[in-house]
């Protein structure tokens, strides 16, 4: 890491610590740096002419900026997460400010389909079956799809506008076991952002976890200034999906660090 990658990283940490301004001679001391206050400020100019530091007035000091931030993040948060402690999640949630979304799992795929008569037609999967109307099109795309996992029929059936079957599986996996904690702030960021209903909902009932994957995601499902993070982890042995979604500025890393169990 080269001198003005090491000076953006120190102030995004000091940032995300105290959520203020933070001046150069501010970081050398918090973190004990060998530069001079004044190498410092001139990184700080750099760093401000390629976007990545904000100044409010010309003796304030300096805040990283949204694109900052995204990289930032996009380093630290690029990994895979194994044992979670749920109990964790739920307290660090209310104290960093964040909501988090957790849902189990359930390995289902799709093994058979039944044509009843070219009335109906039974879909069985690996622990449930839905029954839904016959029609010889959407019989024979069914049979394409036998094998794949829950998930990819819930994406594709909506896709290919096969709603009732869209509609009788999202039903299903509704009832899977969902916890959503700290709810009061992702009230407050559909609020701020005037979410409609329907995306509302969506996070609610957790059918926003099951049309994205592992990853970051910084717009789609979450405005500018926040970021979105899935994960698939174990919670009590649990194969579970989690969400975690809230501002740019909260401190991620230390919240994957006290949630992760060895």
């Amino acid at each position: 890491m080269d001198k003005k990658e090491f000076l953006l990283h120190s102030i995004i940490k000091a940032y995300i610590e105290h959520l203020e301004p933070i001046g150069s001679s501010q970081l050398k001391s918090m973190y004990d740096i060998t530069y001079s206050p004044a190498t410092i400020r001139g990184y700080f100019k750099k760093l401000g002419d390629e976007g990545f530091l904000a100044q409010e007035h010309v003796s304030s000091g300096r805040t990283p900026t949204t694109e900052a931030l995204k990289l930032y993040w996009g380093e630290k948060l690029d990994f895979k997460l194994d044992f979670v402690n749920e109990k964790a999640v739920e307290y660090l949630s209310h104290d960093i400010g964040l909501t988090v979304f957790l849902q189990e799992q359930k390995s289902d795929l799709l093994k058979d389909i039944l044509n009843v008569e070219n009335r109906y037609m039974i879909l069985e999967f690996s622990t449930f079956s839905i029954t839904v109307k016959f029609t010889d099109p959407l019989y024979r795309f069914l049979n394409d799809m036998v094998g794949l996992e829950l998930s990819h029929i819930v994406n594709i059936s909506k896709q290919v506008g096969a709603m009732e079957i869209y509609e009788k599986v999202s039903l299903y996996l509704q009832n899977k076991n969902f916890h959503i904690y700290n709810t009061k702030e992702f009230f407050s960021l559909a609020l701020k952002f005037n979410f409609d209903e329907r995306s509302i909902n969506s996070f609610l009932k957790g059918r926003i976890l099951d049309s994205i994957e592992e990853g970051l995601y910084f717009d789609r499902i979450v405005p500018e200034g926040y970021i979105a993070i899935c994960h698939n982890c174990k919670i009590q042995n649990m194969d579970t999906k989690m969400l975690v979604v809230g501002e740019l500025s909260k401190d991620y890393e230390y919240f994957y660090n006290k949630i992760s169990m060895i």
